[in-house]
């Protein structure tokens, strides 16, 4: 009974070090959950001892069946146990970390994932890759670039440069990640590979890493990371990165990270020294000061105003009555998708005739030549484009 107290005793020591240092002074303990992988428990298990013949300053705890192995095992017999077991040592503070299969997090909370690009050989955070950020599109991925930074942060990349994947409502995503960052929250943006640059990036960027974070919503950045995780194998056998990520979120203490089924050994090493990098400098203090920075930047003013866009709904709502058509060669890019109907109108209400196109880099608006710098300021002033 006393070697428990004294165990006790120095993990809530190691904890309230944590708190106020940013670090942990001890040794990082990292879990693992051992069933669940399509590939079986040996699977899981022989990455957790690749991982440990690479630990530096972290032990890892397999939770799961008994097996033969020199690693510290907590005997559970079935998924459901091995979470309720791995909730209960995190919340201890007996592991720091925890990498599993097939977990819920709540609504708010998301995972970032990590993987290595083919281009170039980088690494690129993929932000986010499961669960669910907010039920709003656009907000979600507001939060998810967020969440992107404090991963990268957290990894030991002081200042994350952040591009935003080329989906429907990355320019709202945009305008909102500009808007928090000239309020005096500091976002590095990235720069495409492509000659027109800007923040918004596309395929080239994906696989030449041409940000640290990628912002998309998450059902698309679970698909870029089968492909990244499996493009060499196939499908069936993830082999490649550093999987699904930590589930990151506004209040979320718990330092979870995700595999899928599919994972294989070099995966899941690699997943166990993610989670052991994270502990060690304390992501849930960087998450903590991340989130308390954006909010004085009116982080929760910019979402709320996302739901309703009161400017670009009045125009959709209203009968306008449409310009004289005239020769439009000039075009405004920086339009998302779904605001090019309200982009016309709002011109087309100033008097100035416009038609939607798409370009090769998305979405564009086409007013006469003579008229694209009074149009680009009124689509401006309206919130349409940034």
């Amino acid at each position: 009974m006393s070697d428990i107290k004294q165990m006790i005793g120095k993990t809530f020591m190691e904890i309230a070090d944590a708190i106020e240092t940013g670090s942990f002074a001890g040794k990082v303990k990292v879990g693992i959950t051992t069933l669940g992988s399509e590939h079986g428990v040996e699977n899981l298990v022989k990455g957790a001892e690749l991982a440990a013949k690479e630990a530096a300053g972290f032990d890892i705890v397999l939770i799961g069946p008994k097996v033969d192995t020199s690693l510290e095992v907590v005997e559970v017999a079935t998924e459901e146990e091995a979470h309720k077991k791995m909730e209960e040592l995190l919340d201890s503070g007996y592991i720091h970390s925890c990498v599993t299969v097939h977990y819920n997090f709540p609504i708010g909370v998301s995972t970032v994932g990590r993987v290595i690009t083919p281009g170039i050989g980088r690494e690129m955070f993929i932000a986010t890759t499961t669960g669910t950020s907010a039920a709003q599109r656009v907000e979600a991925m507001v939060r998810n670039a967020l969440y992107g930074i404090i991963t990268a942060k957290s990894m030991g990349i002081e200042n994350p440069t952040v591009g935003i994947l080329n989906l429907d409502g990355a320019r709202a995503v945009e305008r909102a990640l500009k808007e928090l960052a000239g309020n005096g929250y500091p976002i590095t943006f990235a720069e495409s590979l492509r000659a027109d640059g800007g923040s918004v990036m596309r395929g080239n960027d994906l696989l030449g890493g041409a940000a640290d974070v990628m912002v998309t919503d998450s059902l698309t950045g679970n698909i870029m990371m089968k492909v990244f995780s499996s493009y060499t194998t196939g499908g069936s056998y993830e082999g490649l990165g550093y999987g699904y990520g930590p589930g990151i979120g506004d209040g979320y203490n718990r330092t979870i990270l995700i595999l899928s089924r599919a994972s294989g050994v070099p995966v899941a090493a690699n997943a166990i020294k993610y989670a052991a990098k994270l502990a060690q400098n304390n992501v849930k203090a960087i998450a903590a000061a991340e989130f308390k920075a954006a909010k004085a930047a009116g982080l929760e003013t910019i979402l709320a105003g996302l739901s309703k866009d009161t400017k670009k709904a009045a125009a959709s709502e209203e009968e306008v009555k449409m310009p004289p058509k005239e020769v439009v060669t000039g075009t405004i890019s920086g339009v998302d998708v779904m605001d090019l109907e309200d982009a016309q109108k709002v011109l087309w209400k100033a008097g100035i005739y416009a038609e939607s196109g798409m370009g090769c880099t998305g979405p564009i608006v086409m007013v006469n030549e003579a008229k694209v710098e009074e149009a680009a300021k009124i689509l401006k002033d309206a919130g349409i484009v940034a």
